[in-house]
Parts: structure tokens; sequence; C-alpha cells
């Protein structure tokens, strides 16, 4: 098989829109292993990779903007880590919504290389990365001249895939430890995790405009219903006279373990006998079934945080400065901290990290010049300061919860004396949750079941909780089952039509399926309308006949509530469901009221949710409800072409209309030049389509062919201007995010005194940025990251994979950035071998969950049918 140029791995035209390539240039049409083209030969090297560089050190204190954040990527798996093994030192693009290198301390400060939960400490303090790892990656310099156009309208051909020569597949060993330590990556740092529009922006602070603060209705709506929706939850939990119910049921030396956790919650008996349990035990007895979970109860509305007082945040700020710490952290300090926050910090100064952004050698620096030597690696305080860090990093990378070995690794990494003991404290505090869950299938009666015991946060943890609750009660409400067989016979499919069937007699369905399997839940949605029901279609971004979940969650679309707090309807049809994660889909469950039909419907092989946990996934692994999967193939080239991706393999495809171009590039800068070609005149000229149909996807924000460079280059040719509102002119796409998580495709349409108009398309409308939110909510749009990119299509997408880019791929990646295409996809491609071993090899990170183990212990009579 051939491999002298190397390609995508995937049929298409290596070439560009010119009928011609410029003079001297190699011409790069596809040639088949038979038949290789002479002009191929002549072409010389392979594509050159840039080399590598040594990252600069950061000079930003603990509350700079890490330079690899971008709104709207806060997501675990939309930046691959680059840090351990796989990256081996290479140099690698700031991806989406990597962190910068760490910030300089806040004083003098512990060691930077401090390792994440997992970690395993190699001589020499080498580390692996793990939840909160922030690897810094050098951008690449890109120097060579960039070559001939390439596009669509090249000769249609066969490009070879090229061999891989990849490694054995990774094997499951140290699985448990990869679940925190090489776990999804994020978008952002914590220092991006500021929701925009709430208590952590700058909306609503004195001065506000008072038709700017109308404007954030949108979000501050949202942000409120998540948080009324987590107090609600917390209620429930409270009202229980039994404790959490996870392992209910156990016997043997699984129930002591359950047993010796709740006297450690209750301060009976000393944390340490637990932990000296926790080892996995033998085999049990099946367990029984758990009691019904409770009802929910009705919502309270929960108004939105006041910001911090301006004494507060003055005390704040003198207090920062009296110790060397940036002062700007002040007003996000103070509003976390509340109204005694100095006095807080000035008694524990290691609660500064509880600030977004700022690292553990940062507080330890600000402590140390507050206390000086009474301070110290032991103290209780800090080692408390950890535990909570240490698990909402673990969040942020999509992890619910932490195993408690991989927990106490990373404290006693961190320089934590005795790390049973501070994991005992925070247990018996209450600051952490500890619970066991089973391990593996069930065992013979007689055996015991092996367990292991898993550390959480009470938000994800109450509301994986709750999750399975409301799941359980939609399952066992449900008894309107009805003959939907003449809407099913008039269905567009079969799988249409045994979706509607199915949803005809369960409260809950999951169905799961390609792009062209989109149509079977919408089947089902006008269907239901034609029977009478009071249905809703919710979809991740705005879709034409589709609210979106956030508006439906925060009331500014969708059907109206009860005085109960849940919605007036009868079905409710979810797209996109891998993107909800815990919070959204706990809120979003307990709105749905007893009796109603839900069905959750979207694409396993995407990238996961934005915010913590694996709800789809862990709703399809418990098979807690019936499940309908689709049978509609994605048509064509690109269909085919995702679909292989999606099982592992990069397939040669015939594109006789151009449907999938190679474009080969020796570096960044050549990257750069090639796609605002393909943008700005291949590929309109070939498909009739102007720029705005195109979009660009790209691994990560920064490096020289990252979204800021391209959006720039794009910029400067598709609609020059001075950017004379925060960057910004009347044309420019963009992409918007009110919230963390959600980026919207706009355009802007004007700016004033007001803000910044935008045009979110005929399904999201037009909005207003409020002029103070711009900075954070609003980035251009031309280039995005795949996962800034989940959920929307566009008539041609170019994916650019420069060199640098190779670390950051994954098959989930490269499925989703490929599959936004509908009738064309442009490749830039320059990672050589590395595209068809991650798409081979390189699988989603895991995420540390319960849900899956929660709803496994449902009642036998939510089980679903045979």
């Amino acid at each position: 098989m051939s491999t002298e140029r190397p390609t995508a791995g995937a049929a298409g035209q290596q070439g560009d829109a010119s009928a011609e390539p410029a003079a001297g240039a190699p011409h790069e049409a596809a040639h088949t292993p038979a038949d290789p083209a002479p002009a191929e030969a002549a072409a010389g090297d392979p594509v050159a990779t840039p080399a590598p560089t040594e990252p600069e050190p950061a000079d930003a204190g603990p509350g700079a903007e890490p330079d690899g954040a971008e709104p709207g990527d806060t997501g675990p798996e939309a930046e691959p880590e680059r840090a351990g093994p796989e990256s081996e030192g290479a140099a690698a693009p700031e991806s989406e919504g990597e962190a910068a290198a760490e910030p300089a301390d806040a004083g003098a400060a512990a060691p930077d290389s401090q390792p994440e939960p997992g970690e395993a400490r190699a001589p020499g303090g080498a580390r692996d990365g793990g939840p909160g790892a922030e690897p810094a990656g050098p951008e690449s310099e890109g120097a060579a001249a960039p070559g001939p156009e390439a596009g669509p309208e090249a000769e249609p051909g066969r490009a070879a895939a090229p061999e891989t020569g990849a490694e054995p597949p990774r094997g499951e060993a140290g699985a448990e430890a990869e679940t925190a330590t090489a776990g999804p990556a994020t978008d952002a740092t914590p220092g991006d995790e500021a929701e925009p529009g709430t208590e952590t922006g700058e909306a609503g602070q004195a001065g506000a405009e008072p038709h700017a603060a109308a404007q954030q209705s949108e979000a501050e709506a949202e942000l409120a219903a998540q948080k009324f929706e987590r107090e609600r939850i917390a209620r429930r939990k409270a009202e229980r006279t039994a404790p959490i119910d996870a392992g209910t049921g156990l016997s043997g030396t699984a129930a002591d373990l359950l047993a010796a956790v709740r006297a450690v919650e209750s301060g009976d008996k000393p944390a340490s006998r637990y932990f000296d349990d926790a080892a996995p035990a033998g085999p049990r007895r099946p367990a029984t079934p758990p009691p019904p979970r409770p009802e929910p109860a009705p919502a309270v509305a929960r108004p939105v945080r006041a910001a911090a007082s301006a004494e507060a945040v003055t005390a704040v700020r003198a207090l920062l400065g009296r110790a060397g710490a940036p002062e700007a952290l002040a007003p996000r300090a103070a509003e976390l901290l509340g109204e005694g926050a100095a006095d807080q910090l000035s008694a524990d100064p290691w609660q500064l990290l509880a600030v977004p952004g700022v690292r553990p050698s940062q507080a330890d620096g600000f402590a140390r010049s507050l206390l000086g030597p009474d301070c110290g690696p032991g103290d209780e305080r800090r080692a408390a300061a950890l535990v909570g860090w240490l698990l909402a990093q673990a969040a942020v990378k999509g992890h619910t919860a932490l195993d408690a070995t991989v927990l106490q690794s990373a404290l006693a990494g961190y320089g934590v004396p005795n790390p049973e003991e501070a994991l005992e404290h925070a247990i018996g505090d209450g600051s952490v949750l500890v619970f066991q869950e089973p391990v593996g299938d069930p065992v013979p009666e007689g055996e015991e079941q092996p367990v292991r015991v898993l550390v959480g946060l009470e938000g994800a943890a109450l509301a994986e909780e709750s999750l399975a609750d409301g799941l359980a009660r939609l399952i066992n409400t449900f008894t309107g089952a009805a003959d939907w067989s003449d809407a099913a016979g008039s269905a567009p499919g079969r799988s249409a039509a045994e979706l509607i069937r199915t949803a005809a007699g369960h409260g809950l369905v999951a169905h799961t399926g390609g792009e062209a399997a989109r149509a079977e839940p919408r089947a089902l949605f006008d269907a239901a309308r034609g029977l009478g029901l009071r249905a809703c279609l919710a979809a991740h971004v705005p879709a034409a006949g589709a609210v979106t979940v956030a508006g439906l969650l925060g009331g500014t679309e969708g059907p109206r509530r009860d005085a109960d707090g849940q919605w007036e309807l009868d079905l409710l049809v979810v797209l996109d469901a891998p993107q909800l994660d815990v919070e959204a889909a706990a809120a979003l469950v307990e709105s749905v009221p007893d009796g109603a039909r839900l069905v959750l419907s979207g694409d396993p092989g995407v990238l996961g949710s934005a915010g913590a946990g694996r709800v789809f996934a862990d709703l399809l692994a418990a098979r807690a409800c019936p499940q309908v999967v689709s049978r509609t193939p994605d048509p064509g080239p690109l269909g085919e072409l995702v679909s292989g991706i999606g099982i592992g393999e990069l397939n040669q495809v015939d594109a006789p209309g151009k449907e999938v171009v190679i474009v080969p590039v020796r570096d960044a800068g050549e990257a750069v030049h090639r796609t605002v070609q393909l943008v700005a005149e291949s590929v309109p000229r070939a498909f009739g389509t102007g720029p705005d149909g195109v979009q660009v996807i790209t691994p990560g924000h920064g490096g020289s062919a990252g979204t800021r460079a391209l959006n720039a280059a794009l910029k400067e040719r598709l609609n020059p201007g001075p950017g004379r509102f925060g960057g910004f002119d009347p044309g420019d796409r963009v992409v918007h995010v009110p919230s963390p998580g959600r980026a919207v495709p706009a355009a802007v349409v004007s700016a004033d005194a007001e803000g910044l108009h935008l045009d979110r398309g005929p399904a999201g409308g037009r909005t207003v940025v409020p002029k103070e939110l711009v900075e954070s909510q609003v980035r251009h749009g031309w280039a995005v990251t795949a996962h800034q990119a989940v959920g929307a299509r566009w008539p041609a997408v170019v994916v650019v994979l420069p060199g640098d880019a190779a670390d950051a791929l994954s098959r989930d990646w490269v499925y989703t950035a490929f599959g936004r295409a509908e009738r064309h996809l442009s490749v830039v491609h320059g990672v050589d071998q590395a595209l068809p071993k991650a798409v081979a090899e390189v699988t989603a990170k895991p995420r540390t969950t319960r849900l899956t183990g929660l709803l496994r212990t449902l009642p036998a009579s939510t089980a679903p049918e045979a």
C-alpha cells in the first residue's frame, strides 16, 4: 500500500479547486497504489512536521486568564491531554481549552510539578497528568512558504489509506488510574469556569445599565433554574431518613464497608478503619432490589447569588496585596467565600484554592506569606483544601467521583504526609461524600461481590442520585401504554416506525444513530403532535422546529411549568443527548411530570458533555430502558467515511463528486494559507456556496494553526476591519457563549451602546450581548474547535490538522469533526500517520461516574421489557 505521500487515509482527492497548480509546485492529485502519479514521486519528501520547541515559562499570576481557554469550550473531551507517555515530549498545539503553563506563584511556591490524582511519580519527578493537569504546548512555527491552492476541483480519484504502523492497542491494565490521570481533558482551565451573566460574571454589578442587565435574562434564567434544581436535589437528600442508598442490599465485607462509611459520616467511628477495609473484596451473594426511590419534592426557585459587597472585596484585596498575591482575585474570592472572606482567608489561606485558576503552589505561597513558618505541607487546612481542589479538577475532566486510592496517591504527590488521615478528616467533616459500589457482574450466591470505594463532591454526587431517582420515577409512573400503529405505519422509515412503537409503550426510551437518524426522533415528535399530545423537541444548539435544552431549563423556551415546577407536556424528545451533563440532566428529568414520556436521542460516537458525567453512555450501559438503534445509514462518501471512523477504521472511499478532498501541507503556516484559500475561493467556486457555508474546525485555540491564528487570517481575507467594538465588526462570524459549554454560531449585525447585536440564524434569532460581556462571551467563529461544533452542521467543512496537532487527536474528536460536513469535507492534513493511528487506537478518555451502578440497582419493576 503506497505511503509515498501522507494522506488522511480516506478517499477523496488531493488537490485544490484550481484546474492547474502553480508553476513549480508538486501536482497533488490523488493516486492509487497501482498507478502512482509521476508528479507525486517528483514531489519528493513526505510532509515535514515542525520541530518541537520549548515552552516559555508563564509570567501570569494565579488569576490570569490561561492562554488556552476560550468561551464555550469547557468540556472534558474537547481537549485530549498531551501530558503523559503518549506525548513523549513532542510539541503540540494549545488545544481546545488547554491550559497555558502554570502561572507564577503568589509568593514562595511549592514545586510546579506536583502530580495529579492517580498519577505515578516517576524517578526525577516526571508526571503523567490527571485531573487538573495543565500541560503547556508551545506554538509551532510554520516557516515553509505556502504551496499551490488545494481544493475540490482536482480530478476525481481514490486516495490510498496509509499503513498506520500503529502500536498494539493499549490493554485494560491500569484503567482505574487512567480514569483520573489520562481522563478526558478539558476545554478550559479552572480559571475559565466563570459563568458569564451570573454571579461569576461582571453583569449585575453596580453601575451596569438597566437595559444591559435585562439582556442577560437568558443566561441568568438558565443558571437560576439549574441552581434551584440543585437546591431541590440537596433538600430531597436531606429529607431522607436513611443514608445514600448506593450499594443497598450488599452483604459480607461490602456491607461492612458501607456500615463503616456511614459510621464515619456520623462520627461514630474513625475513618482509618474504613480505608483499611477498602480493598476489593471477594464475591458475595446477589444484591436484593433496593426499595423504591422517593418522589421528588416541589421545586422552589432560588435567586441568583448577589455580588459581594464593595467592603468585602476591599478587605480581600488588602489581604491579597499584603501577601503579594494578585489583587485581581479579590472580587471572585469575596463572591465565593461571602462577606467574611477576608477573615476566612486569614484563618485558612488555602481556601484561596476555591478561586478558579489558583494552583496549589500558589496557595502555598499565599499561606506562607500570611502564616510564616507556622504552616507546612502537613497542615490539616492545606490537606482539606487539596482534597476539594483535586475533586474539583476531576469534575472539570468529566469525572463525578474518584477512586479513594487514586485520591490518596494524588495527596501524597502534593506532599501531604498522611494522605489517609487527610481523607478521613475530609469525610468526617462532610466536605466530601464517600461511596462503595460493586465491581463487575453479579457473582453466584455465597460469594462476595468485589467493590470499589469512590469519593466525590456533593454537587455531582447528589445530581447523579437525583437523576437516577428521576429516571426510575418516569419508568415506574408511566401507565399510558398506547397503540400508535397507525402513526408508525406512516413513519418515513423502519427505524422511525420502531421508535414510535417503542415510545408508545414506555416512559423512558434511548435512541441511537448518526446524523441521518436525527429524522427519526423528529418523526416521533410529529406523530405525537398529530395524536394530540403535548410534545416538545429540544436540541443542544438552535435547530429548526426545536427549542434549546438551555432555553428549556431556563424557562425562555418551551412549555410552561405547572404549580409543582414541572413542564406541562406528555412527551419530551431530547436530541444531542450525549451533551447532557449530570446537573443539566437531573434538572431536566426532575421537570418531566409523572406519566409523561422521555426519549433521549443521540450519537454515542461524538465528543461527550462539557460538564461532569457521561449521562447518555451510562444510561445505555445500564440497559435500564428500551434502546432503539437506528438502521438508517448516513448517505454518500461522507457517511461511509464517518461510519468507518466510528468503529475505528479510516477507510478508503470513492468520492466522484469531490465530497472528500485531502490537502497535504508541510507546516502550520502552509496549513493557514491553504485553509484561507479553501474557504474564500476553492470550496465556494466548486460547490456554489458562499464562505459563510464553510466552517473550519481545528483541534486547538493556540499554536500557529489554532483557532486564533485561523480566525485572524480569515477575518483579514473575508471581512477586514478595525474591530471597532471589542475587536468585532459588522459581518464577522462569531460563536456566542451565553453559558459554559454552549457555543452558538452567530454573525455580528451591529454594535451600539447597548452591546453587540448578533444574528444566531433562523432557529436562534437575534440577541444582544451587553458590552461588558462581549469579551467573555463572544469569539470569532470562522474557525472553531470540535467541541464548539458539536450539534451543528454546515454544507462544507475544512478540518485543519497541522503537524503539531497529532497528540490532540482521538477517535471521537475525528468522528465529531468530520461528521459536521453535509456535502463536502476538505482535510488540511499535516499529521502523517497520527490520523489513522488516532482513529484506530485513541478512544474517548474514560470518566469515573456512578450513574450506571445506580441505575442497575433499580427495582426489578423498573427493568425494561425483554
